[in-house]
């Protein structure tokens, strides 16, 4: 039977339709053999997609497992064109459809398009006949219409280009009968052995295609005497059912032919007809007993059904033909596949839970049961998959991530068919987290101290503060800096400065521990991220003492052009206070610890000093034999570390009253002979003048002992306030003055020289302070007598602080 051109055309394109009804997806139908880069359609456009989006979105061809994809897509255009060499025999064999699946895929979102090609065939194949000669033995004596079966021959190419009819080259015996796909030769003339024993016929098989293919057989006919009866199969068409991955040598099945005739002409023999080679390499027949074994592998994701074709033939020639069908089973032979098609690499760690990050797709080569695939996470990592379009899963974050914990993970995602015995298989994805700046610098400690020691020099170090953060790269860089602010009026920045780098604090300048103890500062660290973060620490600045300053003396007065003396009554017992050294130290601590020490006096036994008050006291009775005038050096030392210390000359003047004083002038005491002789000189040139004033200064010596009571030796040398240093301040309740002493001054205002001081000490509930700083002239006039014959006299009253505890 014949094809028309018309007839399988018409048949293509209602299968074409019929097939996109049936699963409604988009189909392309073109020719075999196209070259590589031929556009087979426009697929962007029959999607409805945006060309533009096609890069960005990552499209892609994909085929299932590790099959050809045969087509790419080009993403500027969104045509679709050929990838690979397609050859339609190579794909579907016989099959008059051949169509390829396909899917295209797309990213953000995800989404997946299934099309299919359909392929067309093209006459790229002749017409082949299983044998180059065909040997037929035909005994002479069959009759005229005898028809003898003729294997057909085989075209790769279907439809209209397969085999469409058959010629035979015009003879004297036989004709040409053909009905479907079968051929016979037909007795058309009876033999005579005896004229011809051999008949050479030249058969033709001509293929529809264009241009037409043919391909050609001798056959041989071979006179021979009457062999009637052709073997006969059992069975028209033998079916059989084998396992994949079977052994060698297992048996498929069993193909039997029986002949009538007996003897050589009853013997049949058994071989595969026209099939091709491949199948050779996989099958084997056993030509006595018929038995088709395995030969080679069986692999069902390979070839899933066999067609084979066995011939059955007699002694002398005579020959019949069979068809077994094999279906080859599967078996749970194929782990699943599982391949990463998109990850997001490094993931930020700021993403929210369920972001996409990756995508995975997983195949499986089985079928049924043995294709369906279970995909899990085996870790316990934020991370989950959630099943997307058919074999696709999207990875998505199931927690918060935080790089300072995890920077990498690696995922193992495993894959289990439903076969059995169950196949699995694992990938390990890893990922690493993306640093972000969400971590401040955060110092080692609360807060910082520096302890520094006064008279530091510049530039020394003083601490070190540390902040550490555990972001990555500039977002965990550190940088130190002075926060601003002032100490004592001027900018923090004239006193420290800190290293950007290593936080090291320096001085600026050198400290005074007199002018503040104490200061603090603060210090910020900041990363380098964008925005940077920062976090701020007190440091706190001790300044200890350092003994650098010597005592000051305030009283007595330091030596200068005039000089003070202090009377003592001759009825001083021992232990009466005469007077009184006063000193203060700037420092604090045991630097201001002062002591007193008499170094030098006139009379070593008479007169002591204590050695925390400063107090000077008799220390035995005053006799007549002590001499009037006595001079003391007092040395005042400081506790520190080396000591410092100072000096000071205190005069003493043994009497009762004034005129028992020879000269004034005579009381300032010097070693030196030099100032010794000057003031005899003195008192020579002036002793007709002393008598004169002398008897005045009896009277008014008398006159001031009716009027002013006894003196009391309990208080000490009274120190006028403007002795005391303007910047003189006790701190930590170690200074050298407490108490007050009240004490009145008299002094003499004739000479320039020397002073003469009368000292009696108040109480508070007798003589007021502010009532004695309010005396007048006039009322030291009446205590002296008249102002023309006695000298001037000037009174002052000055309050000391005076401590009971010692130093």
């Amino acid at each position: 039977m014949r094809l028309t051109r018309v007839t399988v055309q018409f048949n293509c394109v209602v299968f074409c339709l019929l097939w996109q009804v049936a699963f409604g997806d988009v189909s392309y139908s073109f020719q075999e053999e196209m070259k590589r880069g031929s556009l087979i359609g426009n697929i962007a456009k029959d999607l409805n997609l945006e060309t533009s989006k096609l890069s960005s979105r990552n499209a892609r061809i994909d085929a299932a497992g590790n099959r050809k994809r045969y087509c790419d897509i080009n993403l500027n255009t969104g045509g679709l064109i050929v990838a690979d060499r397609i050859d339609r025999e190579e794909l579907c064999g016989e099959k008059l459809s051949c169509v390829i699946k396909r899917d295209l895929v797309l990213e953000n979102p995800l989404e997946l398009h299934p099309f299919s090609l359909h392929i067309q065939d093209i006459n790229d194949n002749p017409p082949q006949f299983n044998e180059e000669t065909v040997n037929i033995e035909i005994q002479e004596s069959a009759d005229r219409g005898a028809r003898f079966v003729i294997e057909e021959a085989q075209d790769a190419d279907v439809g209209q280009n397969s085999v469409q009819q058959y010629s035979l080259k015009k003879n004297d015996h036989f004709i040409l009968a053909t009905s479907g796909n079968t051929v016979e030769l037909v007795l058309d003339k009876e033999l005579d052995r005896e004229k011809q024993d051999d008949i050479n016929l030249v058969l033709t098989a001509l293929d529809g295609g264009s241009p037409q293919r043919s391909g050609t057989v001798v056959i041989h006919v071979t006179v021979l005497d009457a062999n009637d009866n052709v073997p006969v199969f059992s069975q028209a068409v033998y079916k059989a059912s084998l396992p994949e991955n079977s052994p060698v040598d297992t048996v498929v099945v069993t193909v039997s032919a029986a002949d009538a005739d007996e003897g050589i002409n009853g013997d049949v023999t058994y071989d595969f007809g026209h099939v091709s080679d491949d199948v050779k390499k996989v099958f084997n027949i056993d030509r006595k007993s018929g038995e088709i074994k395995v030969n080679g592998a069986i692999d069902f994701e390979s070839v899933p059904t066999y067609d084979l074709r066995v011939k059955a033939k007699d002694g002398l020639g005579l020959s019949s033909y069979t068809k077994v069908t094999v279906d080859i089973t599967d078996v749970n032979d194929n782990r699943p596949v599982i391949s990463v098609k998109s990850l997001a690499n490094p993931v930020p760690e700021s993403v929210q839970p369920g972001t996409e990050v990756g995508i995975i797709n997983v195949q499986d080569a089985d079928s049924d049961n043995n294709q369906h695939v279970r995909c899990s996470i085996q870790q316990n990592v934020p991370f989950k998959l959630v099943p997307s379009i058919k074999n696709y899963y999207s990875l998505v974050t199931t927690g918060q991530l935080d790089r300072e914990l995890v920077s990498d993970y690696n995922i193992t995602i495993s894959a289990t068919d439903e076969g059995s015995p169950p196949l699995s298989s694992c990938k390990t994805v890893q990922l690493s987290v993306a640093d972000i700046n969400d971590n401040p610098p955060v110092f080692e400690e609360q807060s910082y101290s520096a302890y520094v020691s006064e008279n530091n020099k510049p530039g020394s170090t003083l601490c070190s503060v540390t902040a550490r953060d555990p972001d990555w790269r500039q977002n965990g860089t550190v940088i130190y800096s002075l926060l601003p602010g002032e100490v004592n009026g001027a900018p923090v920045s004239s006193y420290l400065s800190v290293n950007g780098d290593t936080g090291v604090i320096h001085a600026v300048r050198s400290f005074d521990y007199e002018q503040f103890r104490s200061f603090k500062v603060q210090v910020m660290a900041r990363d380098n991220g964008s925005p940077p973060l920062s976090s701020n620490v007190t440091v706190s600045v001790f300044i200890s003492d350092v003994n650098d300053n010597s005592p000051q003396i305030l009283y007595p007065a330091p030596e200068g052009n005039s000089f003070m003396t202090e009377l003592v009554p001759k009825a001083a017992h021992g232990g009466s206070l005469v007077s009184k050294v006063i000193a203060v130290d700037a420092d604090s601590g045991q630097n201001a610890w002062l002591s007193y020490h008499i170094v030098k006096s006139t009379d070593p036994g008479l007169f002591t000093i204590g050695v925390h008050s400063g107090e000077i006291r008799t220390q035995r009775d005053i006799s007549e034999s002590d001499s009037m005038k006595q001079n003391l050096i007092v040395s005042v030392k400081d506790n520190g570390q080396p000591s410092l210390s100072a000096t000071c000359s205190m005069y003493l003047l043994i009497s009762d009253n004034l005129a028992e004083v020879p000269e004034l002038k005579d009381i300032s005491y010097d070693d030196k002979n030099s100032k010794l002789t000057s003031y005899l000189i003195i008192a020579l040139v002036s002793v007709s003048t002393f008598f004169l004033t002398f008897i005045i200064i009896i009277l008014g010596v008398r006159f001031c002992r009716r009027r002013k009571p006894r003196l009391l030796f309990d208080g000490a040398v009274a120190i006028p306030s403007a002795y005391l240093p303007p910047n003189y301040a006790d701190v930590d309740g170690t200074g050298t003055l407490r108490s007050t002493y009240n004490y009145d001054a008299y002094l003499t205002t004739g000479s320039r020289t020397s002073d003469f001081k009368f000292v009696s000490s108040y109480n508070d509930n007798t003589l007021p302070a502010d009532q004695t700083l309010r005396k007048s002239p006039s009322d030291f006039a009446e205590v002296f007598g008249d102002s023309n014959s006695s000298p001037e006299v000037g009174a002052c009253h000055v309050t000391f602080l005076r401590s009971d505890k010692r130093f």
